[in-house]
C-alpha cells in the first residue's frame, strides 16, 4: 500500500463543519444550491443549474473573487465539488480542499505513485472529486482507488486494482450509486481488456467486478472469434465515469473502443461490449441492458462520453431517456429503461456512415470500410465528435450544448501486425490528424435538439478546437471555456459571447456553479494539459494549474 502523507492546515472556524454527505445529498444534488456534491452538477450527469442570480443582464459584472494555485503542469481536465462550504479539487498530482469563501487552502495531499510508472509524467484526472460520507475518492495513474478524509485529507484506504505494465491506467472519477463506489480504467489502446469494479466505502473491500468483454460462454461472447483469444485482449476501457438513476437503480456507464482496431484478428466481428453503454446494477455489477453504437469499431469511435439522463416528450409520450453525443459524430437518444433507440443524428460531418438504420440501431457503413480494409490510407470524419467533455442539457429548452470538433483521423492498417500479448501497445493501424487550412474551423460551439438533430446556433472556432465542457444555468447563459484561456458566457438563444474572462492558462474543464450565503458563483480549474489539447496549444499557452471562482461585483 501506497505511503500518503498530508499537509493539513488546521483552523479553528472549521471544527464544527459537517462532513459526513449522505446518500440523500446525492440523488438530491442542485436542490441544496450551495452544494455541488457530483460532477456535471446531478447523477443525471446534464450540466445544468437553475441558479439565475448570473443571468443575461447582470453577467456583464461578473469579477474574479479568488483564484489558487493547484501546484500542477499536467493538466487541470477535472471539475470541482462543493460541500458545506469545502471545494474539493483534484489533478495528477494533489487532491486539494479550499474554502469556497476565500480561496485558502484547508489541505493538501499528495498523490504517490509506484516507481517507474508509464505515464507519470503526464497523469491527468477527470470528472470530479467523488464525495460521500464523509470520504473523498479518487483514482491515481497508477491504478490505484483510495478514500481520504473529507475533513483532513489523511488516507483512509488505497487499494490497487490493475497492473500497469499491462497496459492498465487510471484516470476517470469514480461514482457512488447505492452506497457502491463504482470506477473505471482506462488503456484501450494496449491490448487490455475492460472493466468496471465495485467497492465497499467504508472498507475499500472489493464487492465485484464487470468485465466489459464477455469470457466464451458468458453473454456476448457470441460475436467474439470462436476457438481463438481475441476476447482476452479485446479492448472496452471505462476511462468515462457513469450517470445514475435512483428510481431505476442503473448505473449507465460507456464502453471504448475494440482492440486492435484492425478488425481481422477479431474476424470483423460486432465484439461486445466495446463501444456501447451498459446499464449496470450498482449492487452487484449486474447487465440489466446494453446498446452497442459502434459494431466492429475499426475507427475509435468509443462509447465513452457521458450519458445524460432526461425525461422527454417523445410524440405523445414522456419518456426516460439517455443521451450521448458519441465520439463517432452521431448524437443518440435511447430509451434508458431498456436501452432501446429512440433517435439518432449526425451533430457534425460524418463519412463513415451514412445514417443510423432505426430498426437494428447500426450505422450504415459508406464505402470507406471496405477502403480502409483493402489497405487504402482513408479520410474519416471526424476525429472525434466531442473531446471527451461533458456536454450540457437544458430541459426548459430541450437542447444539448457542445463543444464539437471539425477534423477528420487518416489513418490505414499497419505494414505489419505484432502477436496480441496483454499490455502490447498496438493499435493494428498508423494513423494521422491532417493539417488544418488557414481560417477553416477548428469545431463549433453548438446548440442542438437532440431528437431532430435540428441546430439552433453554431458557432465556429477558427483558432483552436475547445477541450472544455458546457454548463447551462437558469439565467439564460451557457458558460465553457477556451483553450487560450477564456471562461465564456454564451446567450443560450443565439451562441453570442456576451462575456469572457482571460485566466492564466487553458480551460480544459467544465465550470460549476452554486450559492455561498446567497450568492451565486461560478469555479473553473485552468491549466493546459491532456494529448490533443497539448497537440493544438503547447506552443500557444503556457502550463500551470489553477483554480478561479467568479461572482457578481455589487451595483
Amino acid at each position: 500500500m501506497k505511503k500518503v502523507w498530508s499537509l493539513v492546515l488546521s483552523l479553528t472556524m472549521w471544527s464544527g463543519v459537517s462532513f459526513a454527505q449522505t446518500t440523500d445529498e446525492l440523488v438530491n444534488d442542485g436542490k441544496n444550491p450551495d452544494n455541488v456534491t457530483t460532477q456535471s452538477m446531478g447523477y443525471f450527469r446534464q450540466s445544468y443549474s437553475p441558479l439565475k442570480q448570473i443571468n443575461k443582464a447582470t453577467v456583464k459584472r461578473l469579477v474574479p473573487v479568488w483564484s489558487a494555485s493547484l501546484m500542477n503542469d499536467m493538466g487541470e481536465l477535472a471539475a470541482p465539488t462543493v460541500y458545506n462550504g469545502v471545494m474539493y479539487v483534484i489533478n495528477g498530482r494533489w487532491t486539494f480542499a479550499i474554502d469556497v469563501e476565500t480561496g485558502r487552502q484547508i489541505w493538501r495531499t499528495p498523490v504517490a505513485l509506484e516507481a517507474g510508472v508509464p505515464r507519470a509524467a503526464a497523469a491527468i484526472t477527470r470528472g470530479a472529486a467523488t464525495i460521500y460520507n464523509g470520504k473523498l475518492f479518487r483514482v491515481t495513474i497508477d491504478n490505484h482507488v483510495l478514500a481520504l478524509d473529507m475533513k483532513t485529507g489523511k488516507e483512509i484506504w488505497n487499494q490497487k486494482f490493475a497492473d500497469p505494465k499491462e497496459g492498465y491506467y487510471a484516470t476517470s472519477a469514480p461514482i457512488v450509486a447505492n452506497g457502491v463506489v463504482i470506477s473505471g480504467m482506462a488503456g484501450g489502446e494496449s491490448t487490455t481488456r475492460g472493466f468496471l469494479d465495485g467497492w465497499d466505502p467504508e472498507t475499500g473491500k472489493k464487492l465485484w467486478r464487470r468485465y466489459t468483454i464477455p469470457a466464451p460462454g458468458e453473454p456476448g461472447s457470441e460475436t467474439w472469434p470462436k476457438n481463438s483469444d481475441a476476447w482476452k485482449y479485446g479492448g472496452g476501457p471505462t476511462w468515462r465515469s457513469g450517470s445514475y438513476d435512483p428510481e431505476l437503480d442503473l448505473v449507465y456507464w460507456g464502453v471504448g473502443n475494440a482492440e486492435p482496431y484492425d478488425p481481422r484478428p477479431r474476424e470483423a466481428m460486432d465484439s461486445l461490449y466495446t463501444s456501447s453503454v451498459l446499464a449496470i446494477r450498482p449492487k452487484t455489477g449486474e447487465i440489466a441492458c446494453h446498446f452497442q453504437y459502434t459494431p466492429n469499431d475499426v475507427y475509435d469511435v468509443d462509447g465513452n462520453d457521458e450519458q445524460v439522463l432526461a425525461d422527454l416528450r417523445v410524440g405523445n409520450q414522456l419518456r426516460k431517456v439517455m443521451i450521448q453525443a458519441n465520439k463517432s459524430g452521431f448524437m443518440y437518444v435511447l430509451d434508458r429503461t431498456n436501452c432501446t433507440l429512440i433517435a439518432a443524428h449526425p451533430y457534425v460531418k460524418v463519412n463513415w456512415a451514412s445514417h443510423i438504420d432505426p430498426a437494428s440501431g447500426r450505422p450504415v457503413l459508406t464505402d470507406v470500410y471496405k477502403r480502409f480494409l483493402a489497405g487504402e490510407e482513408v479520410e474519416i470524419w471526424p476525429s472525434r465528435g466531442t473531446n471527451a467533455v461533458p456536454i450540457a442539457f437544458n430541459a426548459n429548452t430541450g437542447l444539448i450544448y457542445a463543444s464539437t470538433w471539425n477534423l477528420p483521423r487518416i489513418q490505414k492498417l499497419a505494414a505489419t501486425q505484432p502477436p496480441q500479448v496483454l499490455g502490447g501497445n498496438t493499435t493494428g493501424v498508423t494513423a494521422r490528424l491532417p493539417d488544418v487550412k488557414s481560417g477553416e474551423p477548428f469545431g463549433y460551439l453548438t446548440a442542438i435538439n437532440p431528437l431532430t438533430g435540428e441546430k439552433k446556433w453554431s458557432i465556429a472556432l477558427t483558432d483552436l478546437p475547445s477541450s472544455s465542457g458546457m454548463l447551462a444555468t437558469g439565467g439564460g447563459l451557457v458558460f465553457t471555456g477556451r483553450l487560450t484561456g477564456e471562461l465564456m458566457a454564451l446567450d443560450e438563444d443565439t451562441g453570442k459571447t456576451v462575456w469572457q474572462f482571460k485566466t492564466g492558462s487553458s480551460i480544459n474543464s467544465t465550470a460549476i456553479t452554486y450559492t455561498h450565503q446567497g450568492r451565486q458563483y461560478i469555479t473553473v480549474a485552468s491549466g493546459l494539459g491532456g494529448g490533443l489539447a497539448n497537440r493544438y496549444a503547447t506552443d500557444k499557452v503556457p502550463t500551470g494549474g489553477s483554480i478561479w471562482t467568479f461572482a457578481l461585483m455589487p451595483e
